[in-house]
């Protein structure tokens, strides 16, 4: 064994144990993200206080900060921490919290961002794509395409090669605004959108970002994807 890796342990444990901040790391624990101000409200501190905890624990790689926008959220750094966390909460006996999103249902199910999906519909697309292995991380902040997901997404008559010759990122997490979890942004993501429109699985509103999703056009899109609605 390493011989800091006593030191590490410790300063790592001291993190966690911190009652505000491990209330903090157990909000995360459902794999939504959340801000500062709602941390804050989480832990029963002052704003200014949960911006240290938070601090310290970016400091122990225990959470990571996203940049959405003007907006900055936090999320448990990666499974490993989220394993470790649940194993504790074993050990003490607790219950998680749950995640309880304030989003209008109308915006929540499904609506636009910027030029591509969003809301729960959106979410579960991307997590059915990740789940597959139809996009792979490239890196921290883009998707690339497996070979399977390329046919996958032809045979829908998608124009992969175009898209990844257009000035912008090809394919990319978007951290969503009511599930505080990744739906697809990018080239691809836009041409799902229009993919979506196009086909009459989703409906644009005229007066806002909503996108109504009738039953059977989700019905068609899920199952265009091989997902079901059960």
């Amino acid at each position: 064994m390493d011989a800091h890796a006593d030191h590490h342990l410790a300063r790592v444990a001291g993190a966690i144990g911190e009652p505000a901040r491990a209330r903090m790391l157990c909000s995360l624990l459902d794999g939504h993200a959340r801000t500062a101000t709602e941390l804050s409200v989480v832990a029963e501190v002052s704003a200014s206080t949960a911006s240290a905890h938070l601090a310290r624990l970016k400091d122990d790689k225990l959470v990571i900060q996203l940049a959405q926008g003007k907006h900055r959220y936090y999320q448990l750094t990666d499974p490993d921490v989220a394993a470790a966390l649940e194993a504790l909460l074993v050990v003490a006996g607790l219950p998680r919290q749950q995640f309880k999103p304030n989003t209008p249902d109308r915006l929540r199910h499904a609506r636009t961002c910027y030029d591509h999906m969003a809301g729960t519909v959106a979410v579960q697309l991307h997590d059915h794509f990740t789940q597959q292995g139809w996009l792979q991380p490239a890196d921290d902040k883009e998707y690339a395409l497996s070979a399977t997901g390329e046919q996958q997404f032809a045979r829908l008559g998608l124009d992969v090669q175009a898209m990844r010759k257009l000035r912008r990122r090809f394919a990319c997490p978007c951290l969503d605004w009511s599930e505080r979890r990744p739906h697809l942004g990018g080239a691809l993501g836009a041409a799902l959108l229009q993919l979506a429109l196009k086909r009459g699985w989703v409906e644009q509103d005229l007066d806002s970002r909503a996108l109504s999703v009738p039953p059977k056009g989700q019905r068609q899109m899920l199952a265009a994807f091989g997902l079901s609605t059960a």
